[in-house]
């Protein structure tokens, strides 16, 4: 098939977002379609991004065909990007939706798109309804879901959100494991390239740094002074989307600047695996979730979890195999993080891990994206 995939690629960073998008279109290729990426000209507008940049110093990915031509805040662009992909007449528009803002954006877009008659328009939907609120979002997802013909969620809940908004066909597949970051090293070997010490403990909080991801209430969890007591050191690597002194000060109330280690610039893809092998487990410690990539990444470095009870994190990591759920709370999370380090608390869990990873291959959710588009 022709396919075209609408949303960030590379240059953006986009967060997993981007890196999902690009490693979907390898899949597709590599299946025999061919595939083209429409990614942004203009994503956000300044103001509006909270992070210190929204483009990578890194190499585009090979092979990939990025059109770099979408401007989030221009209906004449979102007519004219529209009228163009309609006359090139795909066979299937896989399109991501992740935020409100973006709805009356990649709407008119694929309303003019339908006009061919012919293509197939299926939405990733990582969030309908947002984390973050704000004036509009219900008038834009509508707008949005009216455009599309069917819908992937990667969570239960996403898929429950779904049936609000629409009785158009959707699917829950879950979220595939990031398997595109390069194989673990040594501890060792992770923690000199970090500056740490190998001996240590080291537990993860990873990936941008967001009010709803609770990064706050794992910063409470590192003062228990059983934490303190096992010398469990915590490693944050992310970049801060927004301001960062609430949490620095924490830090500091907490008295648990020795404890924390902080690499709060943006990690490189080809970084990523020194923070995952420095660590012997990684937690998310979130108020509210849908599916996260931070899951899948784990997954693919076979890294134990503790994740909170909220989204759909419970829903790919059983608690006692590949690691435990908890509440978000501070003092729930540090019992979690202690229990995972007595001896037997997660009997067979390398196991386990192998086992629960391969259950989260691209081609079950392309398969199964097909499927709802009536295209297999």
């Amino acid at each position: 098939m022709n396919i075209t995939i609408i949303g960030s690629a590379h240059p953006l960073r986009g967060g997993g977002i981007a890196t999902f998008n690009e490693r979907m279109a390898e899949v597709l290729q590599q299946q025999g379609h061919k595939v083209v990426i429409y990614s942004f000209s203009l994503q956000y507008p300044s103001f509006l991004f909270p992070g210190k940049s929204q483009f990578t110093d890194e190499p585009a990915p090979k092979g990939l065909e990025i059109r770099s031509v979408i401007n989030s805040i221009n209906p004449l662009n979102w007519i004219s990007v529209g009228n163009r992909i309609k006359n090139e007449k795909p066979d299937l528009i896989i399109v991501r939706y992740w935020l409100p803002f973006m709805g009356p954006c990649f709407g008119t877009i694929l309303r003019r798109v339908r006009k061919n008659k012919h293509t197939k328009i299926v939405a990733i939907t990582d969030n309908v309804i947002p984390h973050e609120h704000r004036p509009g979002d219900m008038a834009f997802t509508k707008y949005f879901l009216k455009s599309a013909d069917a819908f992937l969620a990667m969570s239960k809940d996403v898929l429950k959100d779904l049936k609000q908004f629409t009785d158009k066909p959707s699917v829950f597949s879950p979220h595939p494991v990031y398997d595109n970051y390069g194989n673990a090293v040594s501890k060792e070997e992770a923690c000199k390239k970090l500056g740490l010490n190998p001996s240590e403990k080291y537990i993860l909080f990873f990936g941008f740094i967001r009010k709803y991801k609770g990064l706050d209430i794992l910063l409470d969890a590192m003062k228990d002074e059983r934490i303190k007591q096992a010398g469990i050191k915590l490693i944050v690597a992310g970049e801060y989307y927004g301001d960062g002194d609430s949490y620095l000060q924490q830090i500091q109330n907490n008295g648990i600047g020795e404890s924390v280690k902080l690499f709060t610039e943006f990690i490189p893809n080809d970084e990523i695996k020194y923070y995952f092998s420095a660590t012997d487990l990684v937690v998310q410690p979130y108020r509210t979730a849908t599916q996260s990539g931070i899951t899948q990444v784990a997954y693919h470095f076979e890294k134990p979890m503790v994740v909170t009870n909220v989204g759909g994190l419970s829903e790919v990591v059983p608690d006692g195999k590949v690691g435990f759920v908890t509440e978000p709370d501070a003092a729930q999370i540090a019992t979690a993080i202690l229990k995972f380090y007595e001896t037997g608390s997660l009997p067979d869990l390398k196991n386990n891990i192998a086992s629960e990873k391969q259950k989260y291959s691209w081609d079950t959710l392309l398969n199964n994206l097909f499927s709802v588009a009536s295209l297999r």
